[in-house]
């Protein structure tokens, strides 16, 4: 065997062993930043509740089918209606829009920008490792042109889920990629 090829064997056992002991001490990683212990199999998300005084009727339901739809394109785990391993629930407790930014013009004081804000409180429990439970309210909110009022924005579908997706990227983050 020439001297290169002991080289090479030598690289590809040390990168071996250091991956190997790298990974000893984690818990299943995947590329979609998930840290999902092996013995987690299923996920069940209750139906988010609007208990804000002015959110669209339609808010709870379209907010709770893209939370489960970032799960199951994020995650190998299954969809059950109720008692999953990893369980979710939650309500919308806040949609306020208001103005953000205020600028006169000829005199007058006007909305140069208006705010969008949504509130969720989400319920985390983890049956498998109780430690891990939360709730939890996050928040995000977009900036609209004073030009469009909130039922524009209403009847826009990306408006409000641009907003909503913020807030279902940190509850994935903290519940299943423990950042």
């Amino acid at each position: 065997m020439n001297k290169r090829n002991q080289v090479s064997k030598v690289f590809f056992w040390v990168v071996g062993l250091f991956l190997l002991l790298g990974l000893h001490g984690c818990k299943v990683y995947s590329f979609s930043g998930t840290n999902i212990d092996p013995a987690v199999k299923t996920i069940s998300i209750a139906t988010f509740q609007n208990t804000s005084s002015n959110g669209p009727s339609f808010l709870a339901q379209r907010f709770t089918e893209d939370f489960k739809d970032y799960f199951q394109r994020n995650t190998s785990l299954k969809l059950v209606p109720r008692d999953g391993d990893l369980q979710f629930e939650g309500a919308i407790t806040a949609y306020d829009f208001a103005p953000a930014a205020i600028q006169n013009q000829n005199g007058i004081d006007q909305a140069g920008v208006n705010r969008l804000t949504i509130q969720v409180r989400v319920k985390f429990t983890n049956t498998n490792d109780p430690k891990q439970d939360f709730e939890q309210t996050f928040q995000s909110n977009g900036d609209f042109p004073a030009t469009q009022d909130i039922t524009q924005i209403n009847n826009d579908p990306t408006a409000t889920r641009r907003i909503t997706q913020n807030i279902i990227t940190d509850a994935f983050n903290k519940s299943v990629a423990n950042w």
